[in-house]
């Protein structure tokens, strides 16, 4: 007898009827969410006139918040408004962050004047055209953060979560569909998105992406009757500083041989790791430390074992957490891959030439720069130097590999040592070490423009100094 793939849950809502309108609306948001990022470089430096540099910045610093403001919407989906309010504000949210952007490309007056022939003679952008790009940007990423903070976590509450085999297959195959739906759809967008935008243009490139948005909206909200729509808990914020203020609070108590607060606590014992926080959990006085109902007279000076347990959970997997940053911030390096590979032979055929964005370093741009330099080309660098983009596919490759399997196993590792109270916090976790590597990247950015070779020089006119600052 064969099993089923998902099993429905026994209620009137939730279960797998309403897993398709889930899927559908993640698949439709990460399309148009995804393929806005590849080709951004290009759009900065072309039509706003942004140096490399400093559009590179601006990236990194806006894919830093796309990865920061998910751990977010985790903690106040968890602790106060709930998964389908998160996901329902983010969805907005984005909409309108993907509309203003597309405002952006449709308008002239949106963004400085730019000659199409030349890059380097873009007139500077104004404060108003900078403040529109930035607002744009801005909630694109609250957008972000509210949807995937609680996706994942969303589609599994639809389903049963009894503790036996038979629904802890039921969401193992719910996982595997998920992440199939999520790199089907990010491929999608490096690929067809991309090559609207490289082809038709940007109003076309940013107009899918916002009536993808939309139909990813449409989507979500239509099945609302269907979804099961659980609770906000308590605050975990709150319950990880009342720990951290017990525990200093009672730091000259010893916590061996004492009675533990444990009143709604699955745990009874706390650990013996991390034992400077066992002593947020110690009774030291019973009349003043309890009311008459068994509760903590101040919860700012005893906590229960299990808020003390799930704070060193947190703490425990910092150190792995910690091993994706520079993974991270290796990957964020692709923003400059599009630049290389804009001054490289990308033509599988003599009639169709890859985007600058699909072919996404050290030893490869020593190669193209001598290269360039031979060719009397080193002034120039939007010129096509004769090297296929094929060197690139080593980098692509090993980044990819890199980030699979980090990203794999901090995923797993996360959910496995995290309690369930915590499992929107466990699914964004890896997003804040992609944070952290963004503000990296940004940072060894600035410094190599700072320090590198070209640090202090001056040219006369902007159209060479901007050369100048390219081929840095």
């Amino acid at each position: 007898m064969k099993e089923p793939l998902l099993v429905t849950a026994p209620t009137s809502k939730g279960g797998v009827k309403a897993l398709p309108f889930i899927f559908a609306s993640e698949v439709f948001q990460h399309v148009a969410s995804v393929g806005l990022l590849p080709n951004m470089i290009l759009y900065l430096t072309t039509e706003y006139g942004l140096e490399n540099a400093k559009a590179a910045n601006l990236i990194f610093i806006w894919s830093a918040s796309n990865q920061f403001t998910p751990i977010v919407g985790a903690f106040l989906a968890d602790s106060y408004v709930g998964r389908y309010l998160m996901i329902g504000f983010g969805s907005i949210f984005s909409f309108l962050g993907m509309f203003l952007l597309w405002l952006t490309a449709m308008f002239t007056q949106a963004r400085p004047h730019c000659d199409k022939f030349s890059s380097s003679s873009c007139e500077s952008p104004t404060t108003h055209q900078l403040l529109f790009l930035y607002s744009s940007l801005a909630l694109i990423s609250i957008g972000g953060g509210g949807i995937k903070s609680s996706s994942l976590a969303f589609g599994a509450d639809q389903l049963t979560k009894r503790n036996n085999v038979a629904d802890a297959r039921t969401l193992e195959s719910y996982f595997s569909w998920y992440y199939v739906f999520v790199q089907c759809s990010a491929l999608i967008a490096f690929t067809c998105i991309v090559y609207v935008q490289d082809k038709l243009g940007w109003k076309m490139g940013f107009g899918v992406p916002t009536i993808l948005m939309l139909i990813s909206c449409i989507f979500f909200f239509l099945a609302s009757p269907l979804y099961v729509k659980l609770k906000a808990g308590k605050s975990l914020l709150t319950g990880f500083a009342r720990v951290l203020s017990a525990s200093f609070r009672n730091r000259h108590i010893e916590s061996n041989g004492v009675q533990f607060f444990r009143k709604g606590s699955v745990l009874h014992v706390p650990s013996e790791n991390l034992r400077f926080l066992n002593n947020a959990c110690v009774i030291n006085d019973t009349q003043q430390d309890l009311t008459s109902d068994g509760n903590a007279s101040n919860p700012w000076s005893l906590c229960t074992v299990d808020q003390v347990e799930e704070l060193k959970a947190l703490i425990r997997v910092i150190p792995v957490w910690s091993t994706g940053i520079i993974t991270a911030m290796t990957c964020s390096l692709d923003s400059f891959v599009v630049i290389q590979a804009g001054t490289m032979d990308r033509h599988i055929t003599p009639n169709f030439e890859i985007p600058a964005a699909m072919v996404s370093l050290a030893t490869v741009e020593y190669i193209r720069r001598e290269i360039a330099i031979r060719q009397g080309l080193s002034d120039k660098p939007q010129a096509m130097v004769q090297m296929s983009a094929v060197w690139i596919l080593p980098y692509c490759i090993l980044g990819g590999l890199a980030s699979v399997f980090n990203g794999i196993g901090q995923a797993e590792f996360f959910y496995s040592e995290l309690p369930k109270t915590m499992s929107s916090v466990a699914a964004n976790l890896q997003s804040l070490g992609a944070s952290a590597g963004s503000v990296a990247a940004s940072f060894v950015t600035s410094c190599s423009k700072a320090y590198g070779p070209c640090q202090g020089e001056e040219t006369k006119d902007r159209a060479s100094a901007k050369e100048d600052r390219d081929d840095c």
